[in-house]
């Protein structure tokens, strides 16, 4: 997508120039303006929206790409990237799938609509984007910035927190409380992050000398119902197991829901291990213990370096995050070895 800098620059004038002959506004000799408008029909370039009148070639508008509006793990990102926007002069255009294509078609055709849309630059959050979907944006993609996950082409521009770390702080949650009978309900295969983590999960556990053939693995698809639908199923076997490590809140929240109405007493017949500690998990019924994502931190650094490339601004970038076990009331030892 050609910007008005590329316009001026291949016409070898400023981007105020190039600003007063796409808007007719202004004075400009006459053949500084048919070069400019040579190189117009050259890039194909299209004149936008008012914002990219203002001289400087800047919309003021940072695109944002969810997979889906719904659920408590997109809010608070969107929402720390709309008060740093507002506090820079900035605003934040949001696009969305819906389910209906399929997942990967879903993130292109978003991030082709927020470029159309003239945005400075694109944060993206999508599990099914690939290499070659990044390298198709061509000079556009030195202007995004990808979360949760991670590309060795635009290593630089990737943030993302350990989820292999992440699985192992939540297995050693349990194994702190001596479970040894665990159970998992896992988020889709085709999500890396959830391969992460449960590689880290049962790593650590088979570091620490369980058998991981006998753990229970329930799939799942992060929502509220995969955790309703895996307590039927963990319901449905000969016992329950002590423990259940969930891949996210929702389906964590979702298994207590079903439990509380069986009857299942957690943490006194079976804890629940949540991961993401979303806001949601510290107003469950019991309170949820959950691994700490620090999505805030994680969505503030790249938004952070995304802004500097575009404006030009210092802000602070920070690579590392801390991962920790948020504990609540959902994870307590087996009953028949609490004292």
């Amino acid at each position: 997508m050609a910007t008005i800098k590329d316009v001026a620059r291949l016409a070898g004038v400023g981007v105020g120039t190039a600003s007063r002959v796409i808007s007719g506004n202004g004075s400009v000799a006459p053949d500084t303006a048919e070069r400019v408008r040579k190189v117009i029909a050259q890039l194909k370039f299209r004149p936008s929206h008012a914002a990219r009148s203002l001289g400087n070639g800047s919309s003021k508008l940072i695109g944002v790409y969810i997979p889906f509006l719904r659920g408590t793990y997109y809010t608070p990102i969107l929402r720390v990237i709309d008060l740093v926007l507002r506090s820079q002069g900035l605003h934040m255009v949001v696009a969305f799938g819906e389910g209906i294509e399929d997942e990967r078609i879903e993130t292109n055709d978003g991030m082709r609509f927020l470029l159309e849309r003239d945005c400075d630059g694109l944060i993206v959050l999508s599990n099914a984007i690939q290499d070659e979907d990044i390298k198709a944006l061509g000079a556009a993609q030195r202007q995004v910035v990808v979360l949760n996950r991670h590309f060795d082409r635009i290593k630089d521009q990737c943030f993302t927190a350990d989820h292999v770390q992440g699985g192992v702080q939540a297995a050693r949650a349990l194994l702190q409380h001596k479970h040894k009978d665990i159970a998992v309900v896992s988020g889709p295969t085709s999500s890396p992050d959830n391969v992460a983590r449960l590689a880290g999960f049962m790593g650590e556990l088979a570091l620490r000398g369980l058998d991981v053939s006998k753990v229970q693995t329930v799939p799942g698809d992060f929502s509220n119902q995969a955790g309703w639908d895996a307590a039927e199923v963990l319901l449905a076997g000969k016992r329950l197991p002590t423990a259940v490590f969930c891949a996210n809140d929702e389906m964590a929240i979702g298994l207590l829901s079903h439990f509380q109405e069986r009857g299942v007493s957690v943490p006194h017949e079976v804890s629940v291990l949540g991961y993401d500690d979303s806001p949601s998990a510290e107003f469950a019924a019991p309170r949820l213990t959950s691994v700490h994502i620090p999505s805030h931190d994680v969505a503030l650094a790249g938004l952070h370096w995304l802004l500097n490339r575009c404006y030009e601004l210092a802000l602070p970038v920070a690579r590392q995050f801390d991962i920790a076990v948020s504990w609540r009331a959902s994870v307590a030892a087996p009953a028949r070895r609490r004292k």
